[in-house]
């Protein structure tokens, strides 16, 4: 058995070979695969085997393309079949708002050129007679998708690695991972059956392996621990089904017809597919719960649980109403295994925070379909240094250190329950909230505050009436203009007329100093660096030249700065800064990095009336002076005293009017807002969420991360160039320049429908022709209108282009307009009092 090794995978399950396989195929030759019992002895054993398209995420789409993609080309290269049912996926709806997911889904789908139908009820009824489309509205159906066989799809890709030259090793498990410095030391034992058990040996070996990458399905828990890291990957319990054969169904296939596709019932929350003349009923009810929180128990191996038959009684019975044919049959099998989950129901994807060479792939409530586009992209990311996609989404920094294994297992709970729930793109879940409160939390939902989470902090997202029962906010949702859409209009105009007050204390903060903090920050961002007292926006670099953080750049001192980015990505930014300042602090000297952000609390005035209130409160000599352009111009930092709070003030404003950055000891929040509040009252002050504040951003052509900032485009393509600074050399510059513009973010003004605005995800057209997609969407408050942002064909990203936007499965006129439409020469944020 081979000690050294490039990569070792850990985890013999669908996951774990395809990561294996794909390293292998991306030109790593010693890749060993390590399985502490027999492949597919997980979860892939129990799975049901689908492969739904059916996402809301671009990235995931895409590793959901990727997979169904590549298993069809198993056999051809293996010569085992995978087990493939290529019988298409019907998903139905009963209500209107389903059918309005399914459309801003597909238009989702379209941008991955992802294939899809829509069908009556009548249509369904034609097809397949056996269905009861009573109460249907329609359906969405993928011709291309289906489902496998777990087992064999992931004998297939094991043998294809192993054709690759991958060593595949069972009965070894993984102990004890140290890190040397320039490879992994991972501890082995040999594992032995006793007593229908599976027990530890005294059989012990050292593999040293440059990667690592942990793919331990249901023991996610175990690998944490090994590793010294929070995982919030815990599984839940998952039944399906299986029914005697159908007689019904058995004389619809000896008559020559077509198997069925796998049928989705969203609204009854379970799907059902063909199985052996019978069916398969695979249902996601509510009250499934968490199992082994604190690790799998060493006598649980190809194990299940009791069936609990009565809580999916609902679920049973509405498979009989969808297929009445079924109501005489019998139950052949029982299935109750674990699923693992994560918060938000995607998987974990990317590398270990603070660890080098580790990667982890955990968390896959969606395994089998997610197996093969996984381990393609992960593969470049370890081969490459980056995807082709942005794999932010899926990256397991999502979750910072304040994460706890009860809150992952409540929200794992959750994200199952949830699976078959509408999933409105104004979607807030409810579980384990509030948790992450600034002071002010109370004030704000004493005045009608109806909070957003990010980061697992609360945020207001808008203010609603004061009288607002507690399903307010759930009423609200919809796939077009919602409930709480006028609520946002009249914030963003309080902000474009009057004077708004945002709570954006979820900032993430970070102070950069040191001897060696001002090289440092030079070669890691692509913007030169501010004078002391004033700030730049700028961007840290992938090595392949695309976005990896947006950074607003405060120099305190010579030596010494404070950072601010997404407050969504805390962790994703601490671990990228550390782990460059330690690569580089031989080079540059010392540079030490403090995470400040839970120090400070942040509130955004903005408006033309911002100064007036400011200057109700702000305490100096010369209080008249203090605020205005002189002493105080555009894209400067200064220290005032806001009565008795010392606010480190920035002027700067992410909806475009005139505004400032109130940063504050988060201890004296409560004061500041009461300041501020009874300062603003005579000036007609208005309490703004974040909505409102991302359609004026938009108005304003400011690019947001994770929207139109990412992995998987550069500043040039985002066209910012003039925050990056070609005369200086900085880490990503030349694979930013070799890559050029492959295409170009833009904003776009739509004539859109009346009662809809896009979200973000909607494809472009045109002519006929799809040429890109939007990142961004919303209301403009200025224009009356529709507003979006997205990426195009540099040759159309040109003010005045005509395009078409799909909204609802319509396309719509849309027009390329200049960048910040709404006061493009900045002399609203600049005006002078």
């Amino acid at each position: 058995m081979k000690t050294h090794v490039k990569a070792l995978v850990v985890g013999g399950g669908a996951v774990g070979t395809s990561i294996a396989y794909h390293l292998a195929r991306a030109g790593w030759n010693d890749v060993m695969l390590l399985e502490r019992d027999e492949l597919t002895s997980g979860s892939t054993w129990h799975a049901a085997g689908l492969l739904p398209y059916f996402n809301m995420s671009y990235a995931t789409t895409h590793i959901h393309d990727y997979s169904i993609k590549f298993y069809k080309t198993l056999e051809a290269e293996t010569g085992l079949n995978a087990g493939f049912s290529v019988v298409g996926n019907l998903r139905m709806a009963q209500t209107q708002a389903r059918m309005d997911e399914y459309m801003v889904y597909a238009t989702t789908a379209e941008t991955c050129d992802v294939p899809y139908e829509w069908l009556t009820p009548a249509q369904i009824k034609e097809r397949y007679p056996l269905v009861n489309c009573t109460n249907l509205v329609g359906a969405i159906y993928h011709p291309t998708d289906g489902y496998i066989n777990p087992a064999d799809v992931t004998m297939a890709m094991a043998k294809g690695a192993r054709q690759r030259g991958v060593m595949i090793e069972r009965k070894w498990q993984a102990d004890a991972f140290h890190w040397t410095g320039d490879h992994w030391d991972v501890t082995c034992t040999k594992m032995v059956e006793k007593g229908g058990n599976l027990v530890p040996s005294d059989e012990q070996i050292v593999i040293h392996a440059e990667h690592v990458v942990t793919a331990t399905g249901n023991h996610p828990q175990r690998t944490a621990k090994l590793l010294g890291l929070k995982i919030p990957a815990i599984p839940v319990e998952h039944q399906f089904i299986v029914t005697e054969p159908d007689p019904a169904l058995v004389e619809w296939r000896k008559a020559g017809n077509p198997e069925h596709p796998v049928l989705r019932d969203a609204d009854a929350k379970w799907y059902v597919r063909e199985e052996r003349g019978g069916w398969i009923l695979g249902p996601y009810e509510r009250n499934a719960p968490a199992r082994f929180e604190y690790g799998v128990p060493d006598s649980f191996r190809a194990d299940l649980f009791p069936l609990d038959l009565e809580r999916i009684e609902e679920e049973y019975m509405s498979m009989i109403h969808r297929i009445p044919s079924s109501e005489t049959v019998g139950l052949k099998d029982d299935f109750n295994g674990p699923i693992c989950y994560t918060p938000d129901g995607n998987p974990l994807v990317g590398p270990a925070p603070g660890l080098r060479n580790m990667w982890l792939a955990e968390g896959f409530s969606f395994g089998i379909t997610a197996a093969g586009g996984t381990g393609y992209y992960l593969a470049q990311l370890m081969v490459e240094g980056e995807a082709e996609i942005d794999m932010a989404s899926l990256d397991p920094k999502r979750y910072g250190s304040w994460m706890t294994t009860e809150y992952a297992a409540r929200k794992n709970e959750e994200a199952y329950e949830h699976v078959y729930i509408l999933h409105h793109p104004d979607e807030e879940r409810p579980a384990c909230r509030p948790l992450r409160t600034a002071p002010a939390y109370d004030r704000q939902k004493a005045l009608g505050a109806q909070f957003g989470h990010v980061n697992g902090w609360e945020r207001p997202n808008y203010y609603g009436p004061l009288d607002a029962p507690e399903t307010f906010d759930h009423d609200a949702r919809s796939f077009r203009r919602g409930g709480w859409w006028q609520y946002a209009v009249d914030e963003a105009k309080a902000v474009r007329e009057g004077v708004g007050l945002i709570d954006a204390t979820a900032f993430t903060k970070h102070v950069v100093k040191g001897p060696g903090a001002t090289q440092f920050l030079d070669w890691f961002t692509c913007n030169k660096l501010p004078k002391v007292g004033r700030i730049n926006l700028t961007y840290a670099l992938t090595s392949k030249g695309t976005t990896r953080t947006e950074y607003t750049i405060v120099r305190l001192a010579e030596n010494e700065y404070y950072l601010v980015s997404a407050g969504a990505w805390t962790a994703y930014d601490a671990d990228y800064l550390r782990k460059a300042a330690e690569d580089k602090a031989g080079d540059f000297g010392y540079i030490e990095i403090q995470d400040v952000t839970t120090q400070w609390g942040v509130f955004a005035i903005a408006g033309p009336k911002s100064r007036d209130v400011l200057k109700e409160i702000v305490k100096d000599a010369d209080p008249e002076t203090v605020l205005g352009n002189k002493r105080f111009p555009w894209l400067t930092c200064r220290d005032i005293e806001l009565g008795m709070c010392p606010v480190r003030a920035i002027r700067v404003a992410y909806t475009g009017e005139l505004g400032w950055e109130l940063h504050h000891p988060i201890e004296m929040q409560n004061y500041l807002w009461d300041q501020l509040m009874a300062a603003g009252a005579k000036h007609g002050l208005k309490l703004v969420g974040a909505r409102a504040q991302n359609w004026l951003r938009q108005e304003k052509s400011y690019r947001a991360f994770g929207n139109e900032l990412g992995r998987d485009a550069t500043p040039l393509e985002a066209d910012l160039p003039r925050f990056v600074d070609l005369d200086k050399d900085f880490h990503g510059k030349e694979a930013m320049v070799a890559t050029g513009v492959r295409s170009k973010c833009c904003t776009l003004l739509i004539d859109g429908p009346e009662d809809a605005d896009p979200w973000g995800r909607e494809a472009l057209y045109d002519g006929e022709t799809r040429v890109g997609r939007l990142t961004s969407g919303g209301y403009s408050v200025a224009f009356a209108k529709s507003i979006g942002m997205g990426y195009v064909k540099p040759e159309l990203a040109v003010p005045g282009t005509k395009l078409k936007v799909k909204i609802l499965d319509q396309l719509w006129d849309a027009e390329v307009v200049e960048d910040s439409p709404y006061d493009p020469k900045n002399e609203v944020i600049r005006k002078d009092g």
